[in-house]
């Protein structure tokens, strides 16, 4: 595989794509407040009349993201869309299309962060704590901290038993906050695995949420889109699993891998070989958001 171009900023290469697919916490923001110069690179994005699409595994509904990115500072007319992994599974738990989500039941035991209940509202489901009780398990956001994954074991080691399936509406197993990192969902996911549970995903790395994506930059070829993400696992092969470009944010959950006093040939190589790990392999890197 290639090394990845360094980039100093989005603009050098902006001539070459049409539309963007940006990720939100580690590119955007940090859960508070925004990168500097990450405002500034959206109304670059515009002014040089590109498309924006914001994708994240968040396992919140849409409308939630929103609010929370404006009060942030990122207002609604500085994208065009917002696809979310909570308001995929959201979708799909309502429809019922997917044969999986069809022969579930009605009873859930809901796994949320800060007791977030807009993920199920008129969904119809009833909810639980019990897992004797449940039909299967929703899982949408993790309360980390103070929550560690050894408080949730008792509860997925039961599930698991019972043969309940999980919904994961957020696939990733770390997040980047101005705390630090913290376990995401994809974590409690990964371990109800380990004891034999059988998890249905939504969210990056999977296609269907990029066609959502698709749908918002309607007319746009995929070889004219750039991903930007600071997840390999993630962003990067969901990206190149699509055929699209894509671009790695280095201070986003890898962070500790990366310095900026290193000579770009040197970042390359470091970004290859991490890449090579999680066998996937982005275009270009870039320390931030910036245009």
């Amino acid at each position: 595989m290639s090394e990845p171009r360094i980039l100093e900023g989005l603009g050098s290469i902006a001539e070459q794509y049409d539309g963007f697919i940006l990720d939100q916490w580690g590119v955007l923001h940090n859960g508070r407040a925004p990168y500097p110069g990450v405002v500034e690179a959206l109304e670059a994005m515009r002014a040089a009349g590109k498309r924006i699409c914001l994708l994240t595994n968040s396992g919140r509904r849409a409308r939630m993201n929103r609010d929370r990115l404006s009060e942030m500072g990122f207002p609604p007319e500085s994208y065009d869309g917002l696809i979310t992994s909570g308001e995929a599974a959201w979708m799909g738990l309502h429809d019922r299309k997917d044969p999986r989500l069809a022969e579930l039941g009605k009873k859930a035991l809901l796994i949320t962060r800060d007791n977030d209940l807009e993920v199920v509202e008129g969904l119809g489901l009833e909810l639980t704590s019990d897992p004797g009780q449940a039909d299967f398990v929703y899982l949408s956001g993790v309360d980390s901290p103070p929550m560690t994954l050894e408080d949730y074991e008792p509860t997925l080691q039961e599930a698991a038993a019972l043969s309940l399936p999980m919904i994961c509406s957020n696939p990733d197993r770390i997040a980047v906050s101005a705390d630090g990192l913290l376990i995401a969902p994809g974590t409690i996911a990964a371990r109800y695995e380990e004891l034999g549970g059988r998890v249905y995903y939504f969210g990056k790395p999977n296609r269907p949420i990029y066609e959502a994506c698709l749908t918002v930059l309607e007319g746009i070829s995929p070889e004219r889109i750039l991903c930007v993400g600071d997840s390999l696992e993630h962003d990067i092969a969901g990206a190149v699993g699509m055929g699209m470009d894509s671009c790695f944010v280095m201070q986003g959950i890898h962070a500790e891998h990366f310095s900026e006093d290193l000579p770009a040939d040197r970042l390359a190589l470091r970004v290859r070989e991490l890449a090579e790990r999680y066998e996937t392999m982005p275009r270009y890197a870039i320390h931030r958001t910036n245009w």
